[in-house]
């Protein structure tokens, strides 16, 4: 187990080093940096004025001797101040992460929680009308768009019913805050169930076929018991591995949604760094998704072991 989580953090410090290379060559080669933009909200700055700005802040020096400058900074922990915010870049990510953790934990849960007992009971009566119905809401899920789906629960929710906040961070209060989050979870529960749903029936559907399923019926092994003791736990590493994919979506956010309900998390945040050339805040939150993604693959394959003992590490 040691020997292997360290070549995973070998692995994942090498993947993160160039990561932050790439990422840092393409946002450099963007048109404009923050003395243009600088230059255009002020238009009483000279050409001159310009240069020792780019000069002081080392935008005059190449591309690459600028990433090294970084990435030694970086490894003192020192990862820059946001132009667009005027606070470090960490400080700013780690309340927008916060945000969207409060978004997409709730979401995923509860994606799950109707993929996977709707996926099982769709596999036991294969062709039946209830299975139709479930693949029929599994490609409604995946079809509709998520602009669309988040507009139709506002007027709903919100216009019609007057029940819930239409966006909003609820700022004044626990309960405000949760009452806000209740639409934009939702939206992307009811948005991203359906490919968890998809697999979880295919599954499901193929560890029925096993000759473990037939021993255990003929034991009298109860129905219940048979899905969720036995078939449950094999047809689980598909999915496992899907969730351990979309691990760094929970982290970097959903624009549309965040957008739409007006929710300041890392989408928004991220999306507003990249269009206004805040290189610093760009740079590190695109690597928190990053190792949010190897994160996710990691504890994918420590979850193989466990639900299947047959699978090693090494």
């Amino acid at each position: 187990m040691l020997a292997f989580l360290t070549r995973r953090l070998i692995e994942s410090l090498v993947v993160l080093l160039l990561m932050s290379a790439v990422v840092y060559l393409l946002i450099g080669l963007m048109p404009g940096d923050p003395i243009d933009l600088m230059i255009a909200g002020n238009p009483d700055l000279t050409t001159a004025d310009a240069e020792r700005l780019r000069a002081l802040y080392g935008l005059d020096r190449p591309l690459f001797e600028r990433y090294l400058i970084w990435l030694g900074q970086a490894l003192q922990g020192d990862f820059g101040w946001s132009r667009n915010f005027g606070r470090p870049a960490l400080e700013v990510l780690g309340w927008a992460m916060a945000n969207t953790l409060w978004l997409m934990l709730p979401a995923l849960a509860l994606g799950l929680a109707l993929a996977v007992p709707l996926g099982l009971a769709a596999a036991a009566r294969p062709g039946g009308l209830f299975d139709r119905a479930v693949g029929l809401s599994a490609v409604a899920s995946l079809s509709v768009p998520t602009f669309w789906l988040a507009l139709l629960l506002i007027y709903l929710f919100a216009v019609e019913l007057r029940w819930l906040p239409a966006g909003g961070m609820g700022e004044e209060s626990l309960g405000e805050r949760l009452r806000a989050l209740v639409l934009p979870v939702l939206t992307l529960a009811l948005g991203s169930f359906g490919g968890y749903l998809r697999f979880m029936r295919r599954s499901a559907a193929d560890a029925l076929r096993h000759d473990f399923v037939r021993t255990a019926r003929a034991k009298g092994v109860s129905r219940h018991r048979l899905l969720w003791g036995h078939v449950l736990r094999n047809a689980a590493l598909p999915l496992v591995t899907l969730v351990g994919l979309s691990f760094g979506a929970l982290f970097s956010g959903a624009l549309v949604t965040e957008v739409i309900f007006r929710h300041l998390g890392m989408g928004r945040v991220l999306f507003d760094a990249v269009a206004g050339n805040d290189y610093n805040l760009a740079l590190v939150g695109l690597l928190v998704a990053t190792a949010a993604t190897l994160l996710g693959n990691l504890l994918a394959d420590l979850a193989y072991v466990r639900l299947d003992p047959r699978i090693a590490l090494a």
